[in-house]
């Protein structure tokens, strides 16, 4: 396999690429290394990268249609897996267009070059957050999810949407996986562990929005990683006999499939903090505060198609994934104890 990985800087692309890397897989990783959050954190992991013989690194933007076409004819990948875009969902609030710009002009680029250079496999990052405001728990990939409560997570339900397309047309088998909290070592400084982490250690109070009162699947990378792992050979077939009256929502009459990966076993925040407060042996101050704009009161992945088609159930506890988060941040943050 050739496999091209976009945001191959990022948290999950880094770990991604190093797990097939270190089973001898060819990857070319592209990454436009912006500055959403500390680049130096981007650069770290593509230094450890970089050691690999079988590892070729671009800097591209995928909203550049010529460099990303550029790529696909230069290496001819069999298989992409697109994980590149800009994340968060309060980000997405004050800057909906670089959302507009990476998540929907970016994508677009990379399924004509799909197209155009034709691949055995696209998978491609959607989002627990596409279950906006659903209150059916667990969440299923047969649940309706037309109401997104962020501009982010309507990006990525409009992803889903143009894979589908692109699968019917011009026969592209597309996987879309839905993380669910992803969290782990070397994982992206904007979110609660790590900011919670940063602030417990200084002394800073935290912010505990809702009071409290929310419930996240956190999924550990390494999981996360075997999930996709697994999946990369599984292209979905085409279905001539499915019916929307009764077959699953997630496939399709084209070679298309949606997948949630995540722990499915949603944990309280105040669990989460306890679990982060003793695994770096100190407590945080609290600031309880309301809920934020774009934010759900839960998510719970149902896992049931993962586990029936590659026999894979993310497992890590939160306890288990925020003492290695936390081993990791003291380490590369020479954190004096």
């Amino acid at each position: 396999m050739k496999i091209l990985i976009t945001g191959a800087a990022g948290f999950i692309g880094f770990h991604l690429s190093k797990k097939l890397l270190d089973e001898s897989s060819q990857i070319i990783g592209i990454d436009n290394l912006n500055d959403y959050y500390d680049p130096s954190l981007k650069q770290s992991r593509l230094e450890i990268l970089g050691k690999y013989n079988n590892f070729n690194f671009h800097k591209v933007d995928l909203k550049d249609k010529s460099a990303v076409d550029h790529i696909f004819e230069t290496y001819q990948p069999t298989h992409v897996i697109n994980l590149a875009a800009q994340a968060g969902v309060r980000y997405s609030i004050e800057n909906p267009y670089a959302y507009v710009d990476s998540n929907l002009t970016g994508f677009m680029n990379i399924l004509e070059a799909c197209r155009n250079y034709p691949v055995e496999h696209l998978l491609y990052a959607s989002s627990s957050s596409v279950y906006g405001g659903n209150k059916v728990a667990p969440f299923s990939t047969n649940h309706n999810v037309d109401h997104p409560v962020s501009l982010y997570a309507a990006t990525k339900k409009s992803n889903e949407l143009m894979a589908h397309t692109y699968s019917h047309l011009y026969g592209i088998p597309t996987t879309g996986l839905r993380f669910f909290t992803v969290y782990g070592p070397y994982g992206r400084p904007d979110m609660a562990y790590f900011s919670f982490t940063k602030d417990i250690l200084a002394g800073k109070p935290i912010k505990v929005f809702n009071h409290g009162k929310m419930e996240r699947d956190f999924t550990f990378i390494d999981d996360i990683v075997e999930g996709i792992v697994k999946l990369i050979e599984k292209a979905p077939v085409v279905n001539k006999e499915w019916d929307e009256s009764k077959d699953d929502l997630s496939t399709s009459f084209a070679p298309y499939k949606i997948y949630n990966i995540g722990n499915n076993n949603p944990v309280q925040l105040m669990r989460f903090i306890n679990a982060l407060e003793s695994a770096l042996g100190k407590e945080a101050e609290k600031v309880y505060m309301d809920m934020q704009p774009g934010d759900v009161l839960r998510t719970y992945a149902d896992v049931s198609d993962l586990e029936r088609d590659i026999n894979f159930k993310p497992s890590t506890s939160i306890e288990d994934g925020l003492q290695k988060f936390v081993d990791w941040y003291e380490a590369y943050y020479k954190v004096e104890k």
